[in-house]
């Protein structure tokens, strides 16, 4: 029978315990296969050995009391834990030769991958699970601590659900005012992401950052999630003539790691031929690659030495390198200051990276400090940028919030003014010098910063949920859309939001 090994973390070996039984004595072992344990017992003969010194001796009533007990307890565990023994059963090598192969299908003609300038690109987060969508992650990313229920989840928008095929629908303990069940998606499900790049081709929206965890990418589970998702969005991208590239998230990796994210770029290379492909994101002739995640000063665990071993290799590696790499920093990585460590390496690194893309997802929240944010931040480092021949990538996100994920911040903490806050930005980010934007984020829900289609009929109940003020479900998709057109000169700058025809 089969538990998770967290269970008997505080187990030495595999031995748990012995009981005299008269003449014999009966000993419970635990037997761990990497990530699961195994229980049983077994009867040796007690030979008064000095191992066996102070094993306590039991009458025969006790006796036949004990075999009862011990058997009933072994029986209760395999029932209790029968779910936990479907666990996910490939190997590292396994996943490695089912989810990383190059694409074979057809692409269409779309925008120009050549080129990251005028572009409109989202993070894609993709980090969803559903139980039953193959990956054994539970509700991944939607719940707390394996639940999602209501008041145990970790999203501030609900998607809407109302396009999504029955196969594509995953039923909640969540209700909707009438009593109906909600529903929620799995990324692992090749249609839904083909969807969502649908969506894309239809508002306008060049692509995505496809969000790779390097802390994800290690060991077997976790892999084919994130490989699985990887795959869709390629496919996605070919299929409805978007573009997409990677994002690596240092987050969360330790001091010493950084050679697993190299040895990932490398399965990515060998096994995929990811920058081969047609829909892959090249910008100056070479593929773009983002390492995100450089220069924070919230006590991570790698260096930023690493940091800058990892761009080296990106740019400079004979086999694995010549790729345009793109850095995700601190909002005052420029001036070592507020959320950056105090380190002129940030900037040597900075220096070494060919474009620099600062994180201000809830650095300001009313929409009359976005222009000062703009001339103070945005500006300055584009005058940076182009004093050190590097190119600019700013962010812009709709609005904020993470209630259900962080109970003690207030719900609807940046609010999105039915679009007016993040149309500013874009203003903003175009009369500061910006030629090319990335919206935080397409898909993240758990920090209320999604874009794609969300439901003004949320579930009800212990959990709360913002809704789309009213607005039709795909008003930031189009809206980004329009965002990217005003980008590229093809609308005029105009402070009211664009209206549709």
């Amino acid at each position: 029978m089969t538990v998770p090994a967290c269970f008997l973390q505080s187990i030495p070996d595999t031995f748990v315990s012995q009981i005299g039984l008269g003449r014999f004595i009966l000993r419970i072992y635990a037997i761990p296969d990497t990530r699961w344990w195994c229980f049983f017992g077994t009867f040796t003969l007690n030979c008064e050995s000095p191992k066996w010194k102070g094993v306590k001796k039991m009458s025969i009533s006790k006796y036949f009391l004990t075999i009862l007990v011990v058997s009933c307890f072994v029986l209760f565990a395999n029932m209790c834990f029968a779910k936990s023994a479907e666990k996910f059963r490939l190997t590292r090598h396994q996943v490695i030769e089912q989810t990383m192969k190059p694409y074979d299908g057809p692409s269409v003609k779309g925008v120009d991958t050549s080129t990251l300038t005028g572009k409109v690109m989202c993070g894609y987060q993709g980090w969803f699970a559903c139980p039953d969508d193959g990956s054994e992650m539970g509700w991944g990313r939607w719940g707390k601590k394996g639940e999602f229920k209501p008041g145990r989840c970790e999203i501030d928008l609900w998607p809407d659900m109302s396009e999504y095929d029955e196969d594509e629908k995953y039923p909640t303990d969540f209700r909707h005012k009438d009593g109906s069940m909600a529903y929620v998606y799995s990324p692992m499900n090749r249609k839904t992401i083909l969807r969502h790049f649908k969506w894309m081709q239809d508002y306008g929206i060049d692509g995505v950052f496809v969000q790779r965890f390097a802390r994800n990418t290690f060991g077997d589970k976790l892999p084919y999630h994130y490989n699985t998702v990887l795959n869709n969005c390629r496919e996605a991208a070919n299929l409805y003539g978007r573009t997409y590239a990677v994002m690596y998230d240092l987050s969360k990796i330790d001091a010493g790691e950084m050679d697993k994210v190299m040895d990932d770029w490398k399965l990515l290379i060998d096994k995929m031929k990811i920058t081969e492909d047609k829909a892959y994101l090249h910008h100056n002739g070479k593929p773009v690659v983002t390492v995100w995640g450089i220069g924070f000063n919230d006590r991570r665990k790698y260096t930023l030495d690493e940091c800058a071993e990892l761009v080296n290799f990106l740019k400079n590696d004979p086999k694995y390198g010549g790729c345009t790499v793109m850095i995700g920093v601190p909002t005052w990585w420029r001036t070592l200051y507020g959320d950056c460590v105090n380190d002129e390496k940030v900037l040597e690194i900075a220096r070494a990276a060919d474009i620099i893309s600062p994180w201000i997802v809830g650095r300001f929240g009313d929409i009359k400090d976005i222009p000062g944010f703009a001339r103070n931040i945005w500006a300055k480092d584009i005058k940076w940028c182009e004093k050190n021949k590097k190119e600019y990538l700013p962010v812009v996100f709709p609005g904020f919030s993470w209630h259900n994920l962080k109970p003690k911040s207030p719900m609807n903490q940046v609010p999105r003014l039915g679009g007016r806050f993040f149309w500013k930005q874009f203003i903003e980010a175009k009369k500061a010098g910006a030629d090319m934007i990335y919206v935080a984020m397409y898909d993240e829900v758990n920090e209320g910063t999604a874009i794609f289609k969300c439901t003004n009929d949320p579930p009800v109940g212990e959990s709360k949920f913002l809704t789309e003020e009213g607005l039709p479900s795909d008003h930031y998709l189009w809206l980004a859309g329009q965002g990217g057109k005003m980008v590229r000169g093809e609308i005029k700058i105009t402070e009211e939001l664009p209206k549709r025809k």
